[in-house]
């Protein structure tokens, strides 16, 4: 429910001067206009899809919240298009989630949010309770994928999130599981705001998995041993 430009604005800074950096609003969000179709998480990585395809080559692709579920599918569909992928704070069933407090469609919070929301879209200020509605809906009715299908992604995969976050702690322990050689990192005292809570830890973690040696070497291995 936010724009490209909240992620950027914390990880941008930590790579950018080795790797070249590049996002995109998902439409009806950001700057991109909205239409009258619902939100589904695999047309939202159609568009990522695409934009990867546009930019060419292989990627390195953080996903945060709702772009960690959508990163989670283009892993699932292309892995041709990546060289490995982090997951922040992202859930591969709806089930996974914990009650949150209700978004309310009246009241000061939503006007503040509403106002900021048509600050950049193009579908301006009166389309932002259209857009809580679809997002709200898909919350509760996606993803929806087994740890059978997790199981059959090919792609070196980071599983991270806050030791506070939005899913319970063991629907994000069974996603890094499931995923064949995938590493995980619960970042402590941190919520579903892991990457501004933690922003310089989070980004190392991430550079280390970037860069490090796949699949990794350790001393004791217990897991990867098998």
């Amino acid at each position: 429910m936010s724009s490209s430009g909240s992620l950027l604005k914390n990880l941008a800074p930590h790579f950018d001067k080795k790797y070249r950096v590049a996002a995109f609003d998902r439409r009806g969000h950001g700057r991109t206009a909205d239409t009258d179709a619902p939100f589904h998480y695999e047309e939202m990585a159609d568009e990522t899809i695409a934009f990867l395809e546009h930019l060419g080559g292989k990627h390195y692709l953080v996903g945060h919240s709702d772009g960690g579920n959508v990163a989670l599918i283009v892993a699932m569909r292309r892995p041709d298009l990546l060289k490995r992928v982090v997951l922040v704070g992202a859930n591969y069933h709806y089930n996974g989630l914990r009650p949150m407090p209700m978004f309310h469609l009246e009241g000061e919070q939503f006007e503040e949010w509403a106002t900021k929301y048509g600050e950049l879209s193009p579908s301006g200020k009166e389309h932002a309770r259209e857009v809580i509605t679809k997002t709200l809906h898909m919350f509760d009715t996606e993803p929806a994928f087994s740890v059978q299908e997790l199981a059959k992604i090919s792609v070196p995969m980071l599983v991270m999130a806050g030791d506070d976050d939005l899913m319970e702690l063991n629907h994000t322990t069974s996603m890094y599981e499931a995923v064949p050689g995938a590493q995980l990192a619960i970042v402590p005292g941190t919520s579903h705001a892991v990457l501004k809570e933690k922003t310089k830890l989070s980004s190392k973690l991430i550079r280390n998995f970037f860069e490090d040696q796949y699949p990794p070497v350790t001393y004791q291995p217990s897991r990867r041993a098998q």
